[in-house]
């Protein structure tokens, strides 16, 4: 098994860089997997961001601890017969932090300055099932041409392009958040510094020392503060997995989310009741640049890397803590979804290897001209070890592999900017449908890291928004898949397990498929 003692050096440097809280008796201690960009729930996108945003803000539907959506600011909504018109009915006495009441109209603004261009929103497209969000958000129209609007302070009525069943999963996302319109015009960019940041959810922003810790208090003016226990969270950023592990073994912090893989075997052994490890809904993959001018813009070379890729070995050899190989963006466990899978899954490793080796002399690549690719991924032990694992792998066809880490928002950055070959990526579901997934390959889509296109795929997913049938929605959308994967548009490595270390003294932490978790339902033991 592998040894923790190499690590224990780490706790001195990590105590040194953020400053040890003690375990006080209503203070929960987070140790997140790196530093937000921002806490405007319209400029993140990452995990660790989410921890943060999502207990500051809560949408028209929320989550509780076992990811069932109950109401949130809505405590009650209507649908309409034909599924188009959603009628909203806000709590009276939502209120922001600073007690301001919360009405419809923040929603207005908020879905507004979500969806113009300029504010170049990551997850805008979520609310495209919103009547003329997508021509807004595409400069086509404007912003009071959304199909949303204030009935009174406290109704909401939203009308939808067609009937789209997950419409409410997607308003518990933090894009579907509600801003609060008096603070934005009072400060503008300046609204999420510390003293200025409002926000509606069960904790209010404190301190955010960047690159040291985030603090939050309870939000005396949330709905539902009698419930909450915690008077204060501490989120500290740690980007270095082990040294996250190593607080957490000091009893600096009360949770780690992804503690580092190696160390599995040996908490499992230790700390088997603080470990836990669980299915999830997301897929890790390698973003495969198709912009004009990179290698892997030919099929051939994007076709060789998958079938030259031991996707077995990378789950039970390297990582070996549960990770389910695969052959597909959608995972398994989806709704009323088939597994699809990519051409070749079915051969050998041997049988594999040589048709990769075809492929690529087809490319124009041999002895005499090796194939090079800079490969990106943002620093973390496992992700290097997984781009190690690629460049031995690949190395047998006379593939170069140039490794290139960066900080997590630095390396999305490079890859959105397209200055890779090869780039590591990650997607959770955000709600249990396979558009969630298939979306990001949607020509145009700012998480489409590789500039992925295809004419048939765009109109597969077009056609499948349009369809109400659920049954025969899943086929048109399973067709998509199939053309993506048979375009070898993306590398799929693996299926995701949550990994995450919780204090025994925490109650109310519930393992789910989503791997969210809410402050506002866990408690300290005294």
């Amino acid at each position: 098994m592998p040894s923790i003692r190499p690590l224990v050096s780490a706790v001195a440097l990590a105590s040194s860089l953020f400053a040890a809280s003690p375990a006080l008796a209503d203070t929960l201690r987070i140790a997140i997997m790196g530093e937000p960009a921002s806490l405007d729930p319209h400029q993140v996108s990452g995990v660790w961001e989410n921890d943060v945003v999502g207990d500051l803000f809560e949408g028209l539907v929320t989550e509780d601890a076992h990811i069932k959506r109950i109401p949130g600011v809505a405590e009650s909504w209507d649908i309409s017969e034909d599924g188009r018109t959603y009628t909203f009915h806000l709590r009276e006495d939502a209120k922001w932090s600073d007690g301001e009441p919360l009405t419809a109209e923040d929603f207005v603004f908020s879905w507004r300055r979500l969806l113009d261009p300029n504010t170049a929103a990551n997850y805008a497209y979520l609310l495209y099932p919103v009547k003329g969000a997508e021509a807004i958000n595409k400069g086509e129209a404007e912003v009071d041409t959304l199909g949303v609007r204030a009935i009174d302070e406290h109704t909401l009525e939203v009308t939808l392009t067609h009937s789209t069943p997950y419409f409410l999963d997607q308003l518990s996302h933090y894009t579907a958040y509600p801003l609060p319109e008096h603070v934005l015009k009072e400060y503008g960019r300046d609204w999420i510094r510390q003293g200025h940041l409002v926000s509606n959810g069960a904790f209010k922003l404190d301190q955010w020392r960047s690159q040291n810790r985030i603090e939050a208090s309870k939000n005396e003016y949330f709905h539902d503060a009698d419930n909450v226990a915690l008077d204060e969270i501490i989120y500290y950023p740690i980007e270095d997995r082990n040294a996250a592990l190593n607080r957490f073994r000091g009893g600096e912090v009360d949770i780690a989310r992804e503690f580092p893989t190696q160390q599995y075997q040996w908490l499992k052994d230790n700390l088997p009741d603080e470990t836990h490890v669980a299915p999830y809904l997301g897929i890790y993959y390698m973003a495969l640049n198709s912009r004009e001018g990179h290698p892997t813009s030919d099929v051939r070379v994007r076709e060789a890397l998958n079938l030259a890729t031991r996707r077995d070995v990378i789950s039970n050899n390297i990582l070996k803590i549960g990770t389910i190989p695969a052959w597909s963006i959608v995972p398994e466990g989806i709704n009323d979804y088939e597994l699809q899978e990519m051409p070749g899954h079915d051969m050998s490793a041997d049988e594999r290897m040589a048709r990769a080796k075809e492929l690529l002399a087809e490319a124009g690549y041999g002895p005499d001209k090796p194939l090079n690719l800079v490969a990106t991924y943002n620093t973390d032990d496992d992700h290097r070890k997984v781009m190690v694992a690629l460049a031995a792998m690949w190395k047998p066809l006379g593939i170069n592999l140039d490794l290139r880490n960066a900080e997590v928002a630095v390396h999305y950055q490079n890859m959105r900017q397209g200055d890779f070959d090869v780039g590591r990526a990650g997607w959770i579901g955000d709600y249990n449908d396979p558009q969630n997934f298939l979306s990001l390959f949607e020509t145009g889509v700012p998480n489409n890291y590789g500039a992925y296109s295809n004419d048939e795929f765009d109109a597969l997913m077009d056609q499948a928004a349009g369809t109400l049938d659920m049954t025969q929605r899943a086929h048109v959308m399973e067709s998509a898949e199939h053309v993506m994967l048979e375009d070898f548009g993306a590398l799929p490595l693996y299926y995701y397990v949550s990994r995450n270390l919780v204090s025994t003294r925490l109650t109310g932490w519930e393992d789910n498929i989503e791997d969210i978790h809410r402050s506002r339902w866990i408690s300290i033991e005294q």
